[in-house]
C-alpha cells in the first residue's frame, strides 16, 4: 500500500520503517529454510570475523592517525581518544599495540607518528573505506549513512568483494 502523499512526516517513516522490517523478516524466514553450514565452514566464518573486528580497531587508529597528522600535524592519544569515543587508557592500550606491531612509534611529548608501514595500512584502509562509501552511494545510501555504514563494513569484506565492488562501479561509470 503507498504512503499517502498528505501524511505526517512522521507517518511515512513510520510505515517506510515497517516495510523495510517486513522485507527483512521475509528474507530472515526464507534464511531459517536454508540448511546450516558444516561445523568446520562455519567456525572458519565465525574466525575470520573475531579475526577482522581486532584487526578492523588497529584500522581505525591507524587510519585516524594519519588523518590527524596530514591534517593537523600532530597525533596525540587525547585527540585520538577523543575521536573515537574512547577513554585515554584505552586510546594508549591501542597506541602500545601498535607500537609492537610496528606500526607506529610514539614520542614524549610529541605524540605518536606512523612507521611506513602504518602509513601504507593507513592509504590501503582509506581506500577501501571510499570505495564501501561509492558502492553504498552508488546503491542510493544517504550521504553520512553510508560513511557510518562502511566504518562496520570496510573491515569484514573479502578482496573478492572488494574486487566486485570495483567492477560493479566500473560498469556505472559512463564511457
Amino acid at each position: 500500500m503507498p504512503i499517502a502523499e498528505h501524511a505526517h512526516p512522521d507517518q511515512r517513516a513510520v510505515t517506510s520503517c515497517s516495510n523495510t522490517i517486513t522485507a527483512m523478516a521475509i528474507l530472515a524466514k526464507a534464511t531459517l529454510l536454508d540448511p546450516m553450514p558444516s561445523e568446520p565452514t562455519q567456525a572458519k566464518r565465525f574466525g575470520k570475523a573475531r579475526s577482522a573486528q581486532s584487526y578492523a580497531l588497529m584500522e581505525d587508529y591507524v587510519e585516524l592517525i594519519s588523518d590527524l597528522l596530514r591534517n593537523g600535524g600532530e597525533a596525540r592519544p587525547t585527540d585520538i581518544a577523543r575521536r573515537l569515543g574512547v577513554s585515554h587508557a584505552t586510546a594508549i592500550k591501542a597506541i602500545g599495540r601498535l607500537k609492537r606491531e610496528g606500526l607506529a612509534v610514539a614520542k614524549p611529548y610529541r605524540g605518536v607518528f606512523l612507521t611506513e608501514g602504518g602509513e601504507r595500512l593507513a592509504s590501503r584502509v582509506r581506500a577501501r573505506h571510499r570505495l564501501v562509501v561509492d558502492v553504498l552511494r552508488a546503491i542510493g545510501v544517504p550521504g553520512e549513512a553510508a560513511e557510518q555504514d562502511a566504518e562496520g563494513i570496510e573491515h569484514h569484506v573479502s578482496d573478492a568483494t572488494l574486487t566486485a565492488f570495483g567492477r560493479f562501479l566500473k560498469q556505472r561509470l559512463p564511457d
